[in-house]
C-alpha cells in the first residue's frame, strides 16, 4: 500500500460530544418519567424534543439498568390502534442511601429513587473526630439495609454545612464540628464499599427541591438553610453555582444590622451567630421557655401555646426574611425556598418571613417541601441528583 494512503478503520472512533448527548438525553428521558410517570414513549418524545427512535432506545439502556419499567395496563390513545404502553421508574429494586451530618447528630437514611424516604435513623455524636462519625454513619446504614434485603443501593449522598468540595468529596471546613480537610467520600467510600457523592447541605436541598419537591420547573432557584449553619445555594436551569473549589454559598459572615451575637471570627452580629439555632436556644432558655439546646423544644413549647417561644421563632423568621431579601436583590431568582424551623410549623413564621423578604416578592418565597425528612432528604438528593443527571454511568456495575 502506498506511504500516502490512509487505512479505512473498521468503525467509526467514539466521539466525546457523541457521549455527551447521550448523556444528556438519557438524563431528560429520566427525568420526563420521573415527572410525568407512568407515560407513553411517544409522550416523552414529544416532551422533550428527541426524536421517538431515540427515546425508545434509551428506555431501553434504562430498563436494563433497572431504573424504569413498562407500566402493568396498556392504555389506548383515543381508544383505537395500537396501545401505549407506558414507562415509569421503578422504584422497587433500588435505593441511595443518605447521610446528613449536623451538628449534634447524624442523619442517616434510605431513599427510594423518587425521594421518598423508606428508613431513617438520628445518631447522636459522641464526639465529632470524623473517622468516628463517618464509621457509625456507615454502621447505621448497614443496620438500615438490612431491614431491607431484596433492595439494592446505588450509593450514598452525604450532606453537611460549612465549605464542601464537591469534586474531591472533601469537607475543607466546618467550623462548628472543627473539621478541617477531612476526606469525606475516601472514608465513607472505604467503610461502605459503595460509590459516595459528597455536597453542601444547602445545595443538596436545592437538588431536592428541583427533582422532587415546589421548584421543579423553575428557571432559578435561591436555597436559604437557617440551621446551626446557615448557607445558601443558587441554580440556573438544572445547574447549582459552586464556584473556585465549591466555596459559593458562604453567607455565615454576612453582617446584621443592629446583630448583637459575637461570632467565633471574632466580630458581631454575623448571619450565622444571629441566626443559628444554638443563639435560637440560648435565647429560649434565657426567657425561661425550656432548658434543651434541642431547638424542636422552642418548637413544641411555641405549639403547646407558649406566646415567649412563638415570638422567638417568628422574630427569627423575620431576620431570615431580611437575609433572604437581600439575596434576592442580589440574584433575582424566580422561586426562593427556606429551610428554617419555624417557618416550616407555623404560618405566622411563614408570613413574617415573606413580609420581612418584600411583599412584591412573597409568593415566591416558600417553605421546604420536607418538613418532616428534610436533612433525610439532604443526603439522599446528593446521590439522587448524581443518577439523574447521569443515569447511564452512576450506576455501571449494572451494566
Amino acid at each position: 500500500m502506498p506511504r500516502t494512503a490512509v487505512p479505512a478503520l473498521a468503525s467509526p472512533v467514539p466521539r466525546a460530544a457523541d457521549s455527551d448527548r447521550r448523556r444528556t438525553s438519557a438524563s431528560v428521558v429520566l427525568r420526563s418519567v420521573l415527572e410525568h410517570g407512568p407515560v407513553a414513549r411517544s409522550t416523552v418524545a414529544r416532551l422533550t424534543g428527541l426524536s421517538p427512535a431515540s427515546v425508545t432506545e434509551h428506555c431501553a439502556r434504562l430498563a436494563e439498568r433497572g431504573l424504569i419499567r413498562e407500566s402493568a395496563v396498556p392504555r389506548r390513545s383515543n381508544g383505537v390502534g395500537r396501545p401505549h404502553v407506558p414507562v415509569d421508574l421503578d422504584d422497587r429494586r433500588f435505593l441511595v442511601a443518605g447521610v446528613h451530618v449536623a451538628v449534634p447528630y447524624t442523619t442517616v437514611a434510605l431513599l427510594d429513587l423518587r425521594g421518598r424516604v423508606v428508613a431513617r435513623r438520628e445518631l447522636r455524636h459522641g464526639g465529632t473526630e470524623p473517622g468516628r462519625v463517618l464509621a457509625r454513619a456507615a454502621e447505621g446504614l448497614a443496620g438500615l439495609l438490612s431491614g431491607v434485603p431484596d433492595r439494592r443501593p446505588l450509593g450514598v449522598g452525604v450532606a453537611v454545612g460549612g465549605w464542601v468540595d464537591r469534586e474531591t468529596g472533601t469537607v475543607v471546613e466546618h467550623e462548628l464540628l472543627g473539621w478541617r480537610e477531612v476526606p469525606v467520600r475516601e472514608l465513607l467510600g472505604a467503610r461502605t464499599g459503595l460509590p459516595v457523592r459528597v455536597d453542601g447541605h444547602a445545595r443538596a436541598l436545592v437538588h431536592g427541591e428541583r427533582l422532587f419537591g415546589r421548584a421543579r420547573g423553575s428557571r432559578s432557584v435561591l436555597h436559604l438553610f437557617v440551621g446551626n449553619m446557615v448557607d445558601a445555594a443558587f441554580a440556573t436551569h438544572d445547574e447549582v453555582h459552586y464556584g473556585p473549589r465549591s466555596a459559593a454559598g458562604a453567607i455565615a459572615h454576612l453582617p446584621v444590622p443592629g446583630g448583637t451575637e459575637p461570632c467565633p471570627c471574632g466580630r458581631t452580629g454575623c448571619l450565622q451567630a444571629e441566626l443559628s439555632e444554638r443563639t435560637l436556644c440560648r435565647r429560649a432558655r434565657a426567657a425561661g421557655v425550656t432548658d434543651s439546646t434541642n431547638p424542636m423544644h422552642v418548637v413544641a413549647a411555641a405549639a403547646g401555646g407558649n406566646a415567649v417561644a412563638r415570638r422567638l421563632l417568628v422574630d427569627r423568621a423575620r431576620a431570615t426574611g431580611r437575609a433572604a431579601g437581600l439575596l434576592l436583590d442580589v440574584l433575582n431568582p424566580e422561586t426562593v425556598v427556606v429551610t428554617e424551623v419555624g417557618v416550616m410549623h407555623f404560618e405566622d413564621c411563614l408570613n413574617a418571613l415573606r413580609e420581612a423578604a418584600g411583599d412584591s416578592r412573597a409568593a415566591a418565597v416558600l417553605p421546604t417541601s420536607f418538613p418532616d425528612s428534610v436533612l433525610a432528604v439532604a443526603g439522599g438528593s446528593v446521590m439522587l441528583d448524581a443518577l439523574f443527571r447521569d443515569p447511564l454511568s452512576a450506576s455501571p456495575e449494572l451494566i
